[in-house]
């Protein structure tokens, strides 16, 4: 990560990690059911310009998170959905405990959580999930 105050539990940089979750996101919505999803919707969830995806995918393909077919489809690998799915439930969390305990608009917390996830280590992650866990809230897996 680019930032010096950054956790080492984070293998990529932030904006790895945006790729990488939503490519997983993509990919749980997906009607292909192979799990693999096109660079385009990568942008437009993302905002982005396509060759912004074909730049990051090259470095998550270098990462080992993602392989790309030749007729350009994106699927994580096992690690790169590993990875993705910590950050997705990271940024749930978050979320969820910015607007519920912190009464955040939904907005908002949805952006925060964003950026946070970028910077918790593991443990503080896994301490907000039993916090919320404790307070009847299930962040799932």
């Amino acid at each position: 990560m680019t930032n010096a105050c950054a956790q080492d539990s984070h293998a990529l940089s932030r904006a790895g990690e945006d790729y990488l979750e939503a490519i997983y996101r993509i990919s749980l919505e997906g009607a292909d059911g192979d799990g693999s999803v096109r660079s385009v919707d990568v942008a437009e969830q993302l905002g982005v310009s396509k060759a912004s995806v074909n730049k990051a995918l090259s470095t998550l393909k270098e990462s080992g998170m993602v392989s790309q077919s030749r007729y350009g489809r994106v699927t994580l690998t096992e690690e790169g959905r590993s990875y993705a799915a910590l950050v997705w439930r990271a940024h749930r969390a978050l979320r969820t405990f910015l607007e519920s305990d912190l009464g955040v608009d939904p907005e908002v917390a949805d952006g925060e959580a964003c950026l946070m996830e970028h910077v918790l280590s593991e443990d503080t992650m896994q301490r907000l999930i039993g916090y919320l866990e404790r307070q009847g809230i299930v962040v799932p897996d």
